[in-house]
């Protein structure tokens, strides 16, 4: 759960930040390896550069980039941010008397970072490739055309409702939480719940009770269900839509 709670935290924090993401790697690439005056700059700085992109590209055109982003949060964050909470919670970082050891947390927090960066390299350079994309009067740097998905392809559907899965279940888990618990809780003979008063009554008792990661539990199957059943849920809908009109005609 470690692992879970640390990718989709970061993740959630990347849907925001993802647009200065773009802004960076394009300023980052302005110019590369000319010398100072000796070339055009499309972007003087990040306000300006975002207004640019934004009215040359698009605003959508801010967010490219975004579902490697994701992945790569996903990965690097969760392994790192997770396996030095494992560590942790194995009680590797102290000493045999019990105290924290600074040499040992040193250690555990420099191989973790390691092992995210390293797991989360490919995804990164794909994602710089896509964010450097840009129309030709703006453009900087190498211009890969990296294409992730045919158009029209189901696959689009998906990646979307994976990337939006990630705003809905740090939004609604909390509540599924609660609900489960209020359907599931032991009632007195009038059906009357035994443990919690209704929903707000659940969701403050699991808060002060189990903390805010008790809010969250079940998550990890909560996001990896959205995503198929979204996608198979328009699907199906779509194809009884194509029975429904070629019978009824």
């Amino acid at each position: 759960m470690d692992f879970v709670m640390s990718g989709l935290a970061a993740c959630g924090a990347c849907l925001f930040t993802n647009p200065l993401e773009v802004v960076k790697t394009r300023m980052q690439l302005q110019g590369e390896l000319r010398a100072p005056g000796s070339y055009q700059r499309h972007y003087r700085n990040v306000f300006h550069a975002l207004i640019t992109i934004g009215k040359v590209d698009g605003l959508a055109a801010l967010q490219k980039g975004l579902a490697p982003a994701l992945l790569y949060q996903f990965l690097m964050n969760g392994i790192r941010l997770g396996t030095y909470g494992m560590a942790e919670a194995g009680g590797y970082l102290h000493t045999a008397e019990g105290t924290l050891s600074p040499a040992r947390s040193a250690a555990a927090g420099a191989m973790a970072g390691v092992m995210g960066a390293y797991l989360g390299s490919p995804i990164y350079m794909v994602k710089t490739h896509l964010q450097a994309q840009a129309a030709s009067e703006i453009a900087v740097g190498h211009q890969y055309k990296h294409q992730i998905f045919p158009p029209q392809s189901w696959k689009v559907a998906l990646a979307a409702a994976m990337v939006s899965g990630i705003a809905v279940v740090l939004a609604m888990t909390p509540f599924d939480v609660a609900s489960t618990r209020l359907y599931n809780q032991p009632t007195d003979s009038q059906g009357k719940g035994l443990m919690y008063r209704g929903m707000l009554d659940a969701l403050l008792q699991t808060a002060r009770t189990e903390g805010i990661f008790g809010m969250y539990k079940g998550i990890g199957a909560s996001y990896f269900r959205l995503g198929p059943h979204t996608i198979l849920s328009l699907f199906f809908w779509d194809q009884l839509r194509i029975l429904y009109y070629t019978y009824t005609k």
